[in-house]
């Protein structure tokens, strides 16, 4: 699609091959409208992720946002594009969040990072569930996503240290055709599907994506797949990396 895509670094290695389509491909694009209610059903507060597996094994667990609002009847995701002046991931655009403290929970540690890098108020998020957890490729780190919904648009203020700006996506453009596609990195029992939606202007992929393909899919009713196509690191052999990847993955 024209205009589509960012200025983001993908480290594609050599071998890569195309990969599926979504899994609400086959969707008429009107049963693909996902509503307030639907988000509350299919992530209820109580809903906890499944968990990564090095979750057990002395990894580091950090937490993202998933926050979601209501515009003229249309549910927008807020995301950002992190700052070009960070030491990793620079210009990729992610959900907000980072590292939790000792003895944050996620859903705290989420709404804190929120707060600090966009000046989400947490008074306005109605929590919910969480998203299955996500395993950083190196292992040592997992990511819990934690569904919030926004009471009204919120008015965000992007943290210029962190944050180079503050993105509004509506959910029907995530899930139009054209906009998410797949790649498979790698080959044999190292290769792994890599996500990508392309944006006006910016290219959400790798951790980001998976998180938004596992909830796009469950919110369109449609199958997510395996654990592996959700969750593309949980059976990584240890010490393997994909290019370009480091612990830093939000």
């Amino acid at each position: 699609m024209a205009g589509r895509g960012g200025p983001q670094k993908i480290p594609r290695p050599e071998i890569w091959t195309p990969g599926r389509p979504a899994p609400w491909a086959e969707l008429d694009p009107a049963d693909r409208l996902i509503l307030p209610d639907r988000v509350r059903a299919v992530y209820p507060q109580d809903r906890k992720g499944l968990a990564s597996p090095v979750a057990t094994d002395g990894a580091e667990p950090s937490a993202v946002l998933v926050p979601l609002y209501d515009l003229d009847g249309e549910l927008h995701v807020v995301l950002t594009r992190r700052s070009w002046n960070l030491r990793t991931h620079r210009g990729e655009v992610s959900f907000p969040g980072g590292r939790a403290e000792p003895g944050e929970d996620a859903l705290t540690a989420a709404l804190r990072e929120a707060n600090e890098e966009i000046a989400l108020d947490p008074a306005l998020v109605e929590p919910l569930g969480e998203l299955d957890h996500l395993t950083t490729v190196t292992r040592r780190a997992y990511i819990v996503p934690v569904v919030g919904l926004v009471s009204r648009v919120p008015e965000l203020r992007p943290n210029d240290a962190e944050v180079d700006r503050v993105l509004h996506v509506p959910l029907s453009e995530l899930t139009a055709d054209g906009v998410f596609r797949e790649e498979r990195w790698g080959e044999g029992p190292t290769s792994r599907p890599i996500y990508f939606f392309d944006l006006e202007g910016d290219t959400v992929w790798g951790a980001t994506a998976a998180m938004l393909r596992q909830l796009l899919a469950r919110l369109t009713g449609t199958d997510p797949g395996t654990l592996i196509d959700m969750d593309p690191a949980r059976d990584v052999p240890p010490g393997f990396r994909l290019p370009g990847e480091t612990d830093d993955v939000v």
